[in-house]
C-alpha cells in the first residue's frame, strides 16, 4: 500500500480527530497554538485512492542561528501502530521532513507495550529485591508493541539516550485508571482503603469541590507555585495556562476544565482535566501545605474521576509515573498515591527519534544540554 503524507487544513485534522475514540490532546491542532514557541503543522496520511487514513501534529523547533529544525510529534501521529509495515506510514513522514528542512524526528508512539495491575504494583513495591516496575511480570503485554519496536529499530529508529539533553519529553510509564462500563461504587470499591477513608473524611469535613473557570486561573497559579517551591519545580507562568484553557476550549468547549477544592472558605486543592473523545487525562495539579489533613487532593481527585464517568469517558489517566520502585526513590511517593485509586501503571512504547542529519541532530542535542 503506497500511503503519502501532506500537509492539511485544521478543519481537517479536527474533522479526522473527532472520528477516533481517543487521540491525546498532544495530537490537536489547538496544542499547537499552546506551544507557541515551536511551529506547528497538521499532517494527513492518505491512501492510494485518496482517503484520509491517518493524522498528526509536528511542531517544529528551529536550530540556533540556522534554518533547521527539529520536527516533533508529542504521542503521535494518529496511524496504525500495529501495521504490519509500519516502515509505509513512517518513511513518508521522514520524506515530508525533509523537505520542511528537518534534521531529526522525534514520534512518541501511543502503542501501550505492557501493563501491570494494581496488585502486581503493589507487590512490587513491597518487593526489596526489586527497583524497577519492568523487573516485575506485567499482567497484559502486547506482542504488537514489541512487532513495532523491532520494525523502528530495523528503519533506524532509535529510543532516545536518556542521558541527553533532549530526552526530558512526554512520559513512557503512565498510570490509569478503566473506568468504563464501571459504577461509581464498583470504582470506589477498587480503591484501596487509605483513597476511600480520605474521600469520607474530606467530605465529613466539608470540602466541596466545584469547576472553576478561567477568572479562577490566578487563584489556581498561586496555589501551584506554592506547590512548585514545596516540591522543588520550575513553575509555569499564568499566561501559560491562559493560553491553554483560551485555545483548548476554542476547539472543544470541554476540552479543559479547571476544579477547585475549597474548606471554610480557604483554596486547599486545584486541579486541571482535559478530555478527548473517550479518554481524561489529569493534567495540572496543586495543593496547599496547610490544611493537608482536610484531604482535598483526594476529594478534587474524586470529582474529576466521577465527572469524567459522566462525560462517557472509558479511562482516567493520572499521567506519569517513575519505573522505578526502589524504596529510596523521592519519586515512590507519587506513584503509591496513584496506585491507591486501584489502576494500573501502563507503558507506551514511548518516544522515537530518526536524525535525518546526524551532525545538526547532535550539535541541537548538545544545545539543549547547555541550555539546562
Amino acid at each position: 500500500m503506497a500511503i503519502t503524507v501532506r500537509t492539511i487544513t485544521t478543519e481537517e485534522h479536527v474533522a479526522f480527530n473527532r472520528e477516533q475514540p481517543s487521540v491525546s490532546f498532544l495530537q490537536t491542532p489547538a496544542w499547537a497554538r499552546v506551544k507557541s514557541e515551536w511551529r506547528g503543522e497538521s499532517l494527513g496520511w492518505f491512501d492510494e485512492g485518496g482517503k484520509q487514513i491517518g493524522a498528526g501534529l509536528m511542531l517544529y523547533r528551529q536550530l540556533p542561528r540556522i534554518k533547521r529544525y527539529l520536527a516533533y510529534l508529542p504521542e503521535g501521529p494518529v496511524i496504525d501502530w500495529e501495521s504490519d509495515d509500519i516502515g509505509a506510514w513512517l518513511t513518508p513522514l521522514a520524506e515530508h521532513a525533509r523537505r520542511q528542512k528537518a534534521f531529526g524526528i522525534r514520534i512518541g508512539c501511543p502503542l501501550v507495550a505492557r501493563r501491570w495491575h494494581t496488585e502486581t504494583v503493589k507487590a512490587a513495591i513491597a518487593d526489596p529485591k526489586l527497583s524497577r516496575l519492568s523487573q516485575a511480570s506485567p499482567d497484559v503485554v502486547n506482542h504488537a508493541a514489541t512487532r513495532t519496536r523491532n520494525q523502528l529499530r530495523s528503519l533506524g529508529w532509535r529510543p532516545p539516550n536518556a542521558e541527553q539533553g533532549f530526552a526530558a519529553g512526554q512520559p513512557q510509564y503512565v498510570f490509569q485508571l478503566p473506568i468504563a462500563d464501571r459504577t461509581t461504587a464498583e470504582v470506589l470499591k477498587g480503591m484501596n482503603q487509605l483513597w476511600r477513608r480520605n474521600i469520607k473524611k474530606a467530605d465529613k469535613l466539608g470540602v466541596t469541590v466545584r469547576q472553576g473557570t478561567v477568572d479562577d486561573l490566578p487563584a489556581f497559579h498561586t496555589l501551584y507555585v506554592e506547590t512548585a517551591e514545596r516540591d522543588h519545580f520550575g513553575p509555569r507562568p499564568l499566561s501559560y495556562f491562559q493560553t491553554q484553557f483560551r485555545e483548548l476550549q476554542a476547539e472543544d468547549p470541554d476540552r479543559i476544565r479547571l476544579y477547585l477544592a475549597e474548606h471554610e472558605g480557604d483554596l486547599v486543592a486545584a486541579t486541571t482535566w482535559i478530555r478527548v473523545g473517550d479518554h481524561a487525562w489529569y493534567s495540572y495539579g496543586a495543593s496547599s501545605t496547610a490544611k493537608r489533613d482536610v484531604r482535598g487532593s483526594n476529594a478534587i481527585q474524586w470529582r474529576m474521576i466521577t465527572d469524567a464517568m459522566v462525560a462517557g469517558a472509558t479511562v482516567y489517566d493520572l499521567r506519569g509515573i517513575t519505573e522505578s520502585v526502589d524504596a529510596d526513590d523521592p519519586h515512590l511517593g507519587l506513584i503509591q498515591f496513584k496506585v491507591g485509586t486501584g489502576g494500573d501503571a501502563v507503558e507506551y512504547l514511548g518516544e522515537w527519534d530518526l536524525p535525518l542529519n546526524p551532525v545538526l541532530y547532535k550539535a541541537f542535542d548538545l544545545y539543549l544540554k547547555r541550555r539546562r
